[in-house]
């Protein structure tokens, strides 16, 4: 007897009658996977087209969805808009960069060492794709909505310094409450990826400029503890 191939006719007998198996299952995870597949490959172009020579001018749907081989119905259908896009393509750098790590941080007993933590995340993530994210900022700059959805993301690193600064008060008496905004705004700055890409210049290492911001962030912490005449 004749074996069947998997998938050619999905039946089961039960009591001498012959049932059908719904492919319905199979067929949609087949087309999840496409879906995936594709805004994998959008996402992926839409990263060529930044980091290109022609960079933020070169930059459109219609240009992405030829470089993904893709119609530009396809694009819109994935992401909405061009902002939907970049906001998908910063999640993904969010994830290549690591910046899921950033919890670990808050979980030092040690806010000190909580704040080295924070600061070793962000100039990991910064250092991941450093063209990408500089094209990203630049977009920012010359648009509106994009300074928008980037600066949401800004105010939760400054939220999370703001949350570590209040545990080093608590634990160790600096910064002053009253120069608890300031050293905020300070190592806001220093933990920016504007800092990071000054100071790392055409040739300094990532972790070399780790350590300096490191140095920069305890100075801050003590600094804003001492009064100055």
């Amino acid at each position: 007897m004749a074996s069947e191939l998997p998938g050619q006719c999905d039946q089961i007998r039960l009591g001498g009658r012959q049932k059908e198996l719904s492919p319905r299952p199979y067929r949609l995870g087949q087309r999840a996977s496409a879906i995936a597949a594709t805004r994998s490959r959008i996402l992926s172009a839409a990263r060529q087209v930044l980091t290109a020579k022609a960079g933020l001018s070169g930059f459109t749907l219609d240009v992405v969805a030829r470089k993904a081989g893709v119609a530009r119905m396809t694009v819109y259908y994935q992401f909405r808009s061009k902002l939907g896009l970049l906001e998908a393509l910063y999640d993904t750098l969010s994830t290549n960069g690591e910046l899921g790590c950033l919890p670990d941080a808050f979980l030092k007993p040690d806010p000190l060492a909580a704040l080295l933590t924070f600061i070793d995340v962000f100039i990991r993530f910064w250092s991941s794709d450093r063209l990408l994210i500089r094209r990203l900022h630049a977009l920012a700059s010359l648009d509106p909505e994009i300074a928008q959805g980037l600066s949401a993301r800004e105010a939760q690193r400054r939220q999370g310094l703001e949350v570590i600064l209040t545990r080093i008060r608590e634990q160790y008496g600096h910064p002053t409450p009253e120069k608890s905004c300031d050293a905020a705004d300070a190592l806001y700055t220093l933990t920016s990826f504007e800092t990071f890409d000054r100071m790392a210049g055409c040739s300094h290492r990532a972790s070399d400029v780790s350590d300096s911001v490191k140095r920069l962030g305890l100075a801050v912490v003590v600094l804003y503890g001492a009064e100055i005449d």
